[in-house]
């Protein structure tokens, strides 16, 4: 494994009580594949990327679990030196993170002479080879953001997390507020470099459908937790929390029309004052009485195809009612208790 998180515990200050953003989360990131981590927003997956890259803002802090890269455990010290030379980080909104009163050549070329060893003709040289790599001209240096389109500006972003040849990156929403054609060119475009240069990548997302083009496994996440992770293609194919049946009933495909989308009713809980037990319990159509006590984690070691639902045993059945509508429309725990 390239990257493994163990119990990552990430709070952010609050006025009487801190925000659990990340609470407990494990997963791996073996070398060479692109990792889905998906859930909606607020479920801590923004949050946990931005602490394995260590750039948290100033009201956050790590408060407990271990970030290992390549068998090396990080912190502040470790990722200084790592950060883009060994793990680098494509942002969610290219536009705000470039500078508008720089050109984006110049702003890559600042991150091969800062951060690597190049010298300024050599920086220019290489920021070329990047812009062609991406599928952007050379010509294009010259420009400044706001002459880019979004699709373009992504490639950008990507250009700039590749400079220094990193092991990992970390993208984080790459393609929102895209329109879908654009956002299938950058997905095609990171694709090709995964598989070129055998990047590791984890893809943060809201968007299911994304991962099912993309990912070759996936980790969901629901109010701090990991409460699944396996392959892609088996868990989207065949999903065995409450959860991730709700998150794919609730986006698009090929075979179903817009009607047949299911929304899951209520909000996430306050990670303030989160609930006993299974934090999905109050949302979910298939909680018993026993979901709202204890917990049941997934582990970072964990192989294959895992959940954490005290009802997994039971998971084609409760598949096969998740497609319906009216499932989602119950009252869980009254209703199955």
């Amino acid at each position: 494994m390239i990257l493994e998180v163990r119990d990552l515990e990430v709070h952010y200050r609050g006025k009487a009580a801190p925000t659990r953003a990340v609470d407990g989360a494990s997963f791996a990131v073996p070398a060479g594949q692109i990792v889905g981590l998906v859930g909606e927003s607020g479920c801590g997956k923004t949050t946990a990327a931005r602490a394995i890259m260590g750039v948290l803002p100033g009201n956050a802090r790590c408060v407990g679990g271990e970030i290992r890269f390549k068998g090396r455990t990080l912190d502040n010290a470790a990722m200084h030196d790592l950060r883009w030379r060994q793990i680098a980080y494509v942002p969610q909104s290219a536009m705000s993170s470039l500078d508008p009163v720089y050109t984006v050549g110049a702003q890559l070329a600042e991150v091969l002479t800062k951060r690597g060893t190049l010298g300024r003709a050599a920086a220019q040289a290489r920021a070329a080879d990047l812009f062609e790599l991406v599928g952007l001209g050379p010509r294009r240096l010259a420009d400044y953001p706001h002459q880019f389109s979004g699709g373009m500006r992504q490639r950008a972003a990507i250009a700039m997390a590749l400079a220094l040849e990193p092991s990992l990156i970390l993208a984080d929403e790459p393609v929102t507020a895209l329109d879908v054609i654009v956002q299938r060119q950058v997905l095609d475009t990171l694709r090709a470099l995964q598989q070129r240069l055998n990047l590791s990548v984890v893809l943060v997302t809201h968007d299911i459908s994304v991962v099912a083009y993309l990912c070759d496994a996936v980790v969901v996440m629901y109010a701090g937790q990991v409460v699944e992770s396996g392959p892609a293609r088996d868990v989207l194919a065949h999903p065995r929390h409450p959860y991730t049946m709700g998150l794919r009933n609730a986006f698009p495909d090929l075979t179903s029309r817009a009607t047949d989308l299911v929304p899951i009713d209520g909000s996430p809980p306050d990670l303030a004052d989160p609930p006993a037990g299974c934090r999905f319990a109050p949302r979910c159509p298939f909680a018993l009485a026993a979901c709202t006590t204890g917990t049941v984690a997934v582990g970072a070691d964990a192989p294959g195809h895992v959940s954490a639902c005290r009802r997994d045993g039971e998971a084609d059945a409760l598949r096969r009612a998740a497609l319906e509508p009216a499932t989602w429309q119950r009252s869980s725990i009254s209703a199955t208790s």
